[in-house]
C-alpha cells in the first residue's frame, strides 16, 4: 500500500505544470510543520500522517529533479516530444520502405 496522498501520486505530479508542483511543495512543507507542532504539543491524532507527507515532499523533489535532468518533462514540453517522436517515426517507416524496394530491385537486377 502506497504511503501518501492521493492527489500527489507520481503520475498526478507529472501531469502538474513546474508552478504548480513548488505551490503543492510549499503546502506539503507548511502541513509537515503544523503536524510537527501537534505532535510536539501532544495533540496529533495521526502519527501516520507525518510519514505521509514527508513521503509527498519527497516525491515532489523528485518530480522537479527529473525535470532538471531531462528525465521527466512537463506536460507542455512532453507533448511536443511525442510529437516529435511520431514525426521521426514515419519518416524511419518511409525510409525503411524505400531501402527494401532498393534492395529488392538490385536482387531482381542479378
Amino acid at each position: 500500500m502506497a504511503v501518501g496522498t492521493k492527489d500527489l501520486a507520481s503520475e498526478n505530479l507529472r501531469g502538474f505544470d513546474d508552478d504548480r508542483l513548488v505551490d503543492e511543495l510549499k503546502k506539503a512543507k507548511e502541513e509537515l510543520f503544523n503536524l510537527r507542532f501537534q505532535s510536539a504539543t501532544g495533540q496529533l491524532d495521526n502519527h501516520g500522517r507525518l510519514r505521509a507527507v514527508r513521503k509527498d515532499i519527497s516525491r515532489i523533489y523528485t518530480e522537479m529533479r527529473e525535470r532538471e535532468l531531462g528525465i521527466g518533462l512537463p506536460p507542455a514540453k512532453r507533448a511536443a516530444a511525442d510529437q516529435a517522436a511520431e514525426a521521426k517515426d514515419a519518416k524511419d517507416a518511409k525510409g525503411d520502405k524505400k531501402a527494401k524496394k532498393a534492395k529488392k530491385k538490385t536482387k531482381d537486377e542479378s
